[in-house]
């Protein structure tokens, strides 16, 4: 199936098929949770900021417990699709469901959030640890950025009809809190149907072994749990002398960091420090999303010419140019934001797309999955960083200008640690893993 073109085409839709969700639950969710399901003196005590918080959380916690065992049984068993599968069969359902939470059902709101964002997440596993299985080395960049391209564009196209139809809810005699949820909840109907368009073009990849040898009065399911944890373990303890490997997840860890905190701050930041109307800031949203596709595509034809590691490089220089930019903007003036976020949009898409490829380029194809379930376990831990440092720059300043330009270390420090690594050793090292 390598470099097959109906098989890429149906793996990369499956980037358009999530996507949907992943931009209302950035851009929707949020505000429809604070607003309508928690009441506004909070629920057993905790605002909804605070309990929106905790329920991340707790998913990353999740993650960082699950995942690398899950993928190792997977990669074990060669069922990376059946997986793939369930968990996004599974997070559609329960995103679809978010149509049925009424005003006040905070309860409900959280076992919804908490199935169907873990089911987008441990999907996304299995579906990243598919792709050097069907690639080359001289294509996976390519492929990777195919994948961001179409989900950015998918979610932009779904984000802009949602949204039109929560600021038009009026008109169409249809009540805004409800129209949040259909949009929510359509997600889910999204995210199903175009699943099921792209699993038609995929099939198993590897050959598949027998079961674990189950122990003394050990069902089935704790052998396949049991190896699961042995190879987690064992690949952790491995890790450490496989140095560019190692290095480029630190490197990672650290610039995608500060990616996450950009997205996560933009909007806040525009709207207190720069006074831009929540209009205009939604009108930014979908902007973004548009020129990530261009940017995706862009970087993956850079890669092609430059290579993936100074094409990496490059993006980080901008986004450090862009947070130093973004120290400057005027306040009230909308167009300036609208310069910026467009040039994040085309770094954005670049940066995710060849880190990806960069990281499946570099990993066993027998155990891409259990890896994959470390990657996502990378992103999640080094996401609570960046906003941490920039609230305490915002309280002890007391502005957010200078919390933002305290986010350029993380790309700096990235940078740095991204100079250090050898692509072509890393690649060369892959065969050397004893899974």
């Amino acid at each position: 199936m390598r470099n097959d073109r109906r098989t890429i085409f149906g793996w990369a839709m499956y980037d358009w098929a999530n996507s949907a969700f992943v931009v209302v639950a950035v851009g929707i969710l949020p505000a429809y949770f604070g607003s309508y399901i928690v009441p506004e003196q909070g629920w057993m005590g905790l605002s909804a900021e605070s309990l929106w918080g905790y329920m991340v959380g707790l998913i990353s916690l999740a993650l960082f417990l699950i995942t690398p065992v899950l993928g190792a049984i997977a990669d074990y068993s060669a069922r990376r699709l059946f997986f793939l599968r369930a968990f996004a069969y599974g997070g559609a359902v329960f995103a679809t469901c978010f149509a049925f939470v009424s005003t006040g059902a905070v309860v409900a709101a959280i076992l919804v959030f908490l199935a169907s964002h873990f089911g987008l997440a441990a999907a996304n596993v299995f579906y990243d640890g598919i792709l050097p299985l069907i690639t080359t080395d001289d294509t996976i960049d390519r492929v990777s950025s195919k994948g961001y391209a179409l989900g950015y564009i998918g979610g932009g196209i779904y984000l802009l009809f949602a949204m039109g139809f929560i600021f038009y809810s009026d008109t169409l005699g249809v009540d805004e809190a409800l129209a949040a949820r259909l949009a929510i909840g359509g997600t889910g109907v999204w995210w199903s149907a175009f699943s099921w368009y792209a699993f038609r073009r995929l099939r198993e990849v590897g050959a598949a072994r027998g079961p674990p040898v189950a122990g003394p009065r050990e069902s089935r399911f704790l052998a396949y749990l049991r190896l699961g944890f042995k190879r987690t373990w064992r690949t952790c303890v491995s890790l450490s002398g496989h140095k560019h490997l190692l290095l480029f997840v630190i490197a990672y860890m650290f610039y995608i960091d500060g990616v996450q905190t950009v997205i996560s701050i933009s909007a806040i930041y525009a709207s207190e420090t720069l006074e831009i109307s929540t209009a205009f800031i939604a009108l930014v949203l979908l902007v973004v999303q548009f020129m990530a596709f261009f940017g995706a595509l862009l970087f993956g034809r850079l890669s092609d010419r430059i290579g993936p590691k100074r094409s990496i490089s490059l993006a980080l220089v901008v986004w450090t140019g862009v947070l130093v930019f973004a120290y400057y903007l005027p306040v009230g003036q909308n167009y300036p934001l609208l310069a910026v976020g467009m040039v994040i949009g085309m770094v954005m898409g670049g940066t995710q797309a060849l880190s990806r490829s960069v990281y499946g380029s570099i990993i066993p194809e027998q155990a891409s999955a259990q890896f994959f379930g470390f990657f996502a376990v990378f992103t999640k831990f080094s996401a609570i960083w960046g906003p941490i440092i920039f609230a305490t720059f915002r309280e002890v300043t007391g502005s957010s200008r200078p919390a933002v330009l305290s986010l350029v270390s993380f790309f700096v420090v990235g940078l740095i640690l991204l100079s250090f690594v050898d692509i072509q050793k890393a690649r060369d090292r892959r065969s050397e893993w004893i899974v």
